[in-house]
This record gives structure tokens, sequence and C-alpha cells, in this order.
């Protein structure tokens, strides 16, 4: 029985390099997957999935207004399908996770979701606030924080290496812009 899944986490938890090994192993196991990734998310090249440990894939691209449902229908008319990457899944849309569930509920295909829960403000993305709703699995990937501790908070930093408090939603970044800390490093960090 296929399932929707929602792998979330912080900056920096490996969240790209577990959906590649995921795709890696169907791959293996000579199974068709494919993979999708936010087309807003440009930084490591266009239409790519790529981990900071140096490893990447090719991948679909996603925006607000792509159907899913219909693109992913359409590709099983051409050769059968056995799992669904998506990567970015924080910038889907909730008509697009709607889609993804009657992917797992009518095509029998697993759909794997790999993104961020919150932003900078810990505030939910859209994606990741139907993803949290309607997944049959919640994974959370976990990663520290520089104390140790676990980190479920992310800072956003300006060039200066300073806290950025306010701000649009959305801004591509990594390591540059954005931290993974705990909450109480969050609240000094956010207070302070």
């Amino acid at each position: 029985m296929a399932k929707l899944y929602f792998y979330y986490s912080t900056m920096n938890a490996g969240k790209s390099t577990t959906l590649l090994q995921s795709a890696y192993n169907y791959q293996e196991r000579g199974m068709n997957t494919l993979i999708y990734t936010a087309a807003i998310d440009d930084r490591f090249g266009i239409g790519k999935v790529t981990s900071r440990i140096g490893i990447d894939r090719e991948a679909r691209l996603f925006q607000p207004e792509s159907d899913l449902w219909a693109e992913i229908s359409d590709h099983i008319r051409q050769y059968k399908l056995h799992c669904i990457l998506v990567d970015e899944a924080q910038f889907l849309t909730k008509q697009q996770v709607y889609q993804l569930s009657d992917v797992v509920d009518k095509l029998n295909i697993p759909v794997l979701c790999y993104g961020l829960r919150t932003d900078f403000q810990s505030n939910l993305f859209e994606g990741s606030q139907y993803l949290l709703a309607w997944a049959d699995q919640l994974e959370e990937l976990k990663t520290i924080c520089y104390c140790g501790r676990k980190a479920n908070f992310v800072l956003r930093l300006n060039e200066n290496g300073e806290v950025v408090k306010d701000g649009e939603q959305i801004q591509i970044g990594g390591n540059d812009c954005y931290l993974s800390v705990c909450r109480k490093h969050y609240k000094e960090k956010i207070e302070g």
C-alpha cells in the first residue's frame, strides 16, 4: 500500500542527501522514480537536486502553477513509476499536496517529500502545513545546534552575520544566510 511521506527538518539535516539515497536504492533495484524540485531554488543549477556532500541528480521542476497530478498521470502512460520524490517540498501549494495525495490514493505510487517545516520566523510554509496535516507518515530528520542540542529552528542572517527578524518568507540561500539552532538559542538571538 503506497503512502505519502513527509521528511522534514531545519537546514543542513541531510534532506537532499536522503532523497538522493532513496532514489539510488530504487534505481539499483531496477525501479523507476520521478524526482521533483522547486523551480525557485536554482542555487546548484536549474533542475537539479544537489546535496552538500557533492552528489546530485537531474529533477523535474515544479512551480506554484504546476499540475503535478496531470504531469505524473501523463508520465505513467510512457513507463511505470515506482516512486515520486519531491525536494524542497515546503514550496508546494496546498493544491499540489492534495494532487500528490491523489497520486498515492489513486495510482498507488508512494510519494516521498522532503522539506523544511518552518521559516526563519518559525511559521509553517504552505506545503509543510498540508504535508504535516495529510501525510500518512511523518519523519523528522535531525541536525544539531552549535551548542550540541537538537536544532529545530532556523535563523536568517544578513551579509554581516546578524540575525534578520523581518522580511519575505522565501529567500533562497544556504549556510551564507541561514543557521539551524535549538529553541533556546533561537529565542536568545531573536529577543537579543
